[in-house]
């Protein structure tokens, strides 16, 4: 994987904040139940103001959901990378810092899915929080190509690109403990050679 730009300090305390805030949800819920939890302790066990809180969530459910990663500076970064970078390029190399920060949080990330499905009620807003994910990355590929809104090219774009992202990311959620383990990074450049591939059937052995 290629060096994609480095995020600023600003971003970076940006990030460090909401992983902060994401986790400490987390495992509040996980101790203590998802009904007996606020936004109030959440905040607290961060040191920080409720309006703090509110800054980067717009809601407890959207604390547990919403993670430890912010996708905005790596869709200004995919519409700030150079034109002659495909997309499919340009869009893995937007996401590295996305993709470190989920590797710093492995732990917090294996907390939300058992605190996700110790809490059923929580997978519509997860899949509401995937689809606006999934709609601002079509949004910024309409903007890098310089297509009309209702193109359904970056619809289309969007959707394989995080369907690419959420095989690699169960491939490194469900590692055997007891084989070397590969990155995060590693598994998401082979899910990412395959798009770039046109999905060309492999070689059989």
């Amino acid at each position: 994987m290629n060096t994609a730009p480095v995020l600023g300090r600003r971003d970076r305390k940006k990030l460090e904040t909401r992983a902060a805030l994401s986790a400490a949800a987390l495992r509040l819920v996980a101790e203590h139940g998802l009904e007996h939890v606020t936004v109030e302790q959440i905040s607290e066990a961060c040191d920080v103001s409720s309006r703090t809180f509110f800054n980067y969530f717009a809601s407890k459910d959207d604390a547990l959901l919403g993670g430890d990663t912010e996708i905005g500076p790596a869709l200004e970064t995919l519409r700030s990378l150079p034109t002659d970078t495909s997309l499919v390029e340009a869009l893995r190399l937007a996401f590295i810092p996305v993709i470190h920060q989920m590797e710093d949080h492995r732990e917090t990330l294996a907390l939300r899915m058992r605190v996700v499905s110790e809490n059923p009620q929580l997978l519509p807003r997860l899949l509401a929080t995937s689809v606006e994910s999934e709609m601002a990355v079509a949004a910024a590929v309409a903007d890098r190509l310089d297509l009309p809104p209702d193109h359904p090219f970056p619809a289309v774009a969007a959707a394989v690109t995080g369907a690419a992202f959420r095989v690699a990311f169960m491939r490194w959620a469900d590692e055997d403990p007891r084989a070397e383990p590969a990155t995060l990074a590693k598994l998401v450049d082979e899910a990412f050679d395959i798009l770039a591939s046109g999905l060309a059937e492999p070689t059989r052995a």
